[in-house]
């Protein structure tokens, strides 16, 4: 049903109910599918950490680890023969999708993708879980569309709503969730859209915090409310997150060209499998999304320590996201802007100058996503949102806005949007050929 009027915004007042009722059962089967992506994938971190300090202890086991991850990576390189689209993060797909450029097979993507997640994420890649959940969200969309026989329209809304309920599931976010749809994946906006969106975040989160509590992704103890007269340093914050952003914007496609280099698939997933495996044995926080580094950032952390964390972390967080093995970057991103933050918040704590420890890795968080992702108003909800600090709302809006200006002077394109066009770009070059 919709409300009809006779001005130009007949579009924005069309609501549909009966997409309303659609949007809920996505929501739940988005939100099991995350849920049940997040529940594994923690079983099998504690599984690996118990894994690599047997190994610390025992040596032997080392060379035997190490082959089980090049069995790994042998199966996630079939895995993305069988389903190519399952790639990376899975957001250029999703968009891409929206945009008409790809069909995905829902069933066989939502299968593919939950496995090869699990064998990269799971085995400490530098990828993190939030990517996946949007894709596995979109495609139980795309699942209820096709059973509800939905038209084009619909499906495109209901695959929208599964990727944003994916989003909300995973970050425990709704409201992030629901503007992702809005900002990133559809960027217009519509009341139908908006409702929907909404719909299905809010069935996908209750579900997420009746299985993992309703704590913030990001339980910090010490954040205070920055006072007006350190506005100033949010600034200096916000233009180097976004000159560190345009550096992210620059590795990502040249080191995306190295591995286009290496003609054997294997081989190119099989580099940041076996680099996980040294880097466990060698220092074990580096794995995964990116938790465990955040959670061990204090304001005692030397400034040197945490420069040579961001220079390594920046380096295998590169070099596993551009092999193209499935994973995302939304946590590891966030990992890289909240020691950013804590090193920017070092130099300024030398001059007794600045606010808390948590509230710059806070501020580094919201930024670096605004200045790699281009968008702000999802970068200030998400963390709002994943730290619980409503009351630093308008700093994490300065924050994410300085970024997001500087590395827009710098003519930084949205990292998706990146991606999506070398996708596209691949595609036809291997259909020229054919």
């Amino acid at each position: 049903m919709c409300e009809k009027s006779k001005n130009s915004f007949d579009k924005v007042l069309c609501i549909n109910y009966i997409t309303l009722l659609k949007s809920i059962a996505v929501g739940i089967f988005a939100g099991l599918s995350a849920i049940l992506f997040r529940a594994v994938l923690t079983k099998s971190s504690d599984l690996l950490h118990m894994l690599l300090s047997f190994g610390q202890n025992h040596p032997v086991f080392i060379p035997i680890w190490l082959i089980v991850l090049l069995v790994f990576a042998l199966l996630t390189t079939l895995l993305l023969k069988w389903e190519p689209l399952i790639s990376g993060s899975g957001i250029p797909q999703v968009e891409g999708e929206l945009y008409g450029h790809f069909e995905q097979k829902w069933w066989r993507v939502l299968l593919a993708k939950f496995l090869g997640g699990l064998l990269t994420i799971g085995s400490g890649l530098a990828l993190g879980r939030e990517g996946p959940s949007v894709q596995l969200g979109a495609m139980a969309g795309k699942g209820i569309s096709k059973i509800g026989k939905s038209g084009s329209d619909e499906n495109r809304l209901l695959i929208t709503c599964g990727a944003s309920a994916g989003l909300a599931a995973a970050f425990n976010a709704p409201l992030a969730g629901v503007i992702f749809a809005i900002e990133e994946l559809h960027k217009r906006f519509s009341l139908n859209l908006l409702l929907s969106s909404m719909t299905s975040c809010f069935s996908a989160a209750f579900l997420s915090r009746l299985a993992f509590g309703q704590q913030p992704i990001f339980n910090f103890q010490d954040i205070s409310i920055i006072e007006l007269k350190h506005y100033w340093i949010i600034l200096i914050l916000g233009i180097v997150l976004g000159l560190f952003g345009k550096l992210y914007q620059i590795c990502v496609p040249f080191m995306q060209g190295i591995y286009d280099k290496i003609k054997l698939s294997f081989i190119k997933t099989a580099i940041p499998f076996v680099l996980a495996g040294i880097i466990g044995f060698i220092c074990p926080i580096m794995l995964g999304g990116g938790n465990d580094i955040i959670a061990s950032i204090s304001a005692k952390t030397a400034l040197s320590s945490l420069i040579i964390l961001l220079i390594a972390r920046f380096v295998f967080s590169i070099l596993s996201f551009c092999s193209g093995v499935p994973g995302g970057i939304f946590l590891p991103l966030l990992t890289l802007g909240a020691v950013c933050g804590a090193a920017v918040g070092n130099v300024f704590d030398m001059f007794s100058l600045g606010f808390k420890i948590d509230n710059y890795i806070m501020l580094g968080m919201a930024g670096y996503f605004s200045a790699v992702v281009r968008s702000p108003i999802t970068g200030t909800l998400l963390i709002c949102e994943m730290t619980g600090s409503v009351e630093n709302l308008l700093p994490l809006m300065l924050i994410s806005l300085i970024a997001y200006v500087t590395a827009g002077l710098l003519k930084s394109e949205p990292i998706y949007d990146t991606l999506l066009s070398r996708m596209l770009s691949r595609n036809n070059k291997t259909t020229a050929k054919n």
